[in-house]
């Protein structure tokens, strides 16, 4: 058994003794071809270990309209209203400006049928009080440029007449002077008089007319007092009127001011509310051009999410979904959150649609069958619902490749590779047996990524 001796006994063995076990087995010769087998096999896998692997990221997602116009939008009516009429049907194309759907009215308001007419009445009669009250404002201006004028004149008179008391009192107190110096002259001479007629200079009738003469005198003295004492009071009556004028003038004109201010007021007021209606009679008219909903780009009518006629609608509902016509497609591709920094906008980015077979071989992208192209365009600042980060791919047609089908529907699913560096297959598969991400020679970059 151990083949140490040169006789060999298996033949003899297998002639001469019914072994039927021992004929089962497999010979010397099958062992030896199983093991260069296994040896070529070897060989083969440490050759495949050292052939190059291109590190790669996936990611699911679905197909989606690279700007926001081109994606599916509710179409919604701006006012509330009730439907009368359905103009299109489900999986209709319109174009924009084509009518969906008309309504009705159902504010109270708004039901009268000559409502702009009745606006535009309410209009013309602002405007009449408007105008009837810049009339009110020129007249009260007018008005208060007389009294200001009058103002003017009737002080100029007071004035004067102050003056001419003023004079005529200095006047008078002159005369008063030189009278009661005639009167103390006169005085002096009584009694010069008296005495003379003591002595018997002078005779009783000349001391009598001397009498006489001061009485006089003292007369002109009263009299002229008087006569002071009137012009005084009249120079202080002249003061009172220049007072009076002025102060009956400034109520007056105070009065016509106060009456222009509620003028300008009443005028204001009466702007603002014409401007009101001129704001909801346009309100109205656009209002009325609201009634009918149009589309607002071209595009396929996917969905009705109103249905019936006189079912009542609330303004901002909306009543139907319209998908853009030929949008510029794009993939909302899904990855996780320890993959995006060695993402970059330019990264290549292989695509596998659903309802196209495909055979994906993601180190060997060259091999691949089914597969398109694509590049990195946006990748989201923040994370989407689950944690992951969004990234937008945008077609990118390479050499060999075919462009993306015609027939792709926005919505259906995607699972995409974004291709990396190329490492040896032995590194991929130490990296996936330890659970760690890709790695990368350099530092990544926006200018390396989009080169790449």
């Amino acid at each position: 058994m151990l083949n140490i001796s040169n006789q060999r006994v298996d033949e003899e063995l297998f002639n001469h003794y019914p072994l039927k076990t021992l004929r089962t087995l497999p010979h010397t010769d099958a062992g030896r071809r199983l093991g260069r087998w296994m040896a070529f096999i070897l060989l083969v896998g440490l050759a495949v270990m050292f052939l190059p692997w291109q590190q790669n990221i996936n990611g699911e997602g679905k197909l989606t309209a690279l700007t926001p116009k081109d994606r599916p939008q509710t179409v919604q009516n701006a006012i509330a209203g009730r439907i009368e009429r359905w103009n299109v049907q489900e999986g209709q194309y319109v174009k924009a400006g084509d009518t969906l759907l008309v309504i009705s009215e159902i504010k109270d308001e708004y039901f009268d049928p000559n409502l702009p007419q009745r606006l535009d009445e309410q209009l013309g009669a602002k405007q009449g009080t408007s105008d009837a009250t810049v009339a009110k404002i020129q007249a009260l201006d007018n008005q208060i440029t007389a009294l200001r004028a009058g103002l003017k004149v009737k002080l100029e008179a007071a004035r004067n007449k102050v003056k001419q008391s003023e004079f005529k009192v200095q006047a008078d107190r002159a005369d008063l002077t030189a009278i009661r110096k005639n009167y103390q002259i006169a005085l002096d001479r009584l009694d010069r008089f008296e005495k003379g007629y003591k002595n018997g200079l002078f005779s009783l009738t000349d001391l009598e007319s001397r009498r006489l003469k001061v009485q006089e005198d003292y007369a002109k003295v009263v009299s002229q007092e008087n006569k002071l004492n009137v012009s005084q009071q009249e120079l202080v009556n002249a003061r009172l009127d220049l007072t009076t004028i002025e102060a009956d003038y400034q109520e007056k004109l105070a009065k016509a001011e106060s009456d222009r201010s509620s003028a300008v007021s009443y005028l204001a007021e009466a702007g603002g509310e014409i401007s009101k209606l001129r704001n909801k009679i346009s309100s109205v008219d656009v209002r009325r051009g609201l009634y009918i909903v149009r589309a607002p780009q071209n595009g396929y009518v996917v969905r009705s999410l109103k249905a019936g006629i006189g079912e009542t609608i609330k303004e901002g509902e909306s009543i139907a979904t319209l998908q853009p016509d030929n949008p510029a497609l794009a993939v909302e591709l899904y990855v996780r959150a320890m993959d995006v920094p060695l993402i970059q906008r330019g990264r290549t980015v292989r695509l596998q649609f659903d309802g196209w077979p495909a055979i994906q071989f993601s180190g060997w992208p060259a091999v691949a069958v089914g597969t398109f192209g694509g590049e990195v365009v946006v990748i989201d600042a923040v994370s989407s619902v689950g944690g992951k980060y969004r990234l937008l791919v945008s077609p990118k047609v390479q050499k060999g490749d075919q462009p993306w089908p015609s027939q792709l529907r926005v919505g259906s699913g995607v699972y995409g590779w974004v291709m990396l560096d190329d490492v040896p297959v032995w590194y991929e598969l130490w990296r996936q047996l330890n659970g760690f991400p890709p790695s990368l020679q350099e530092e990544p970059t926006e200018e390396k990524g989009a080169k790449k």
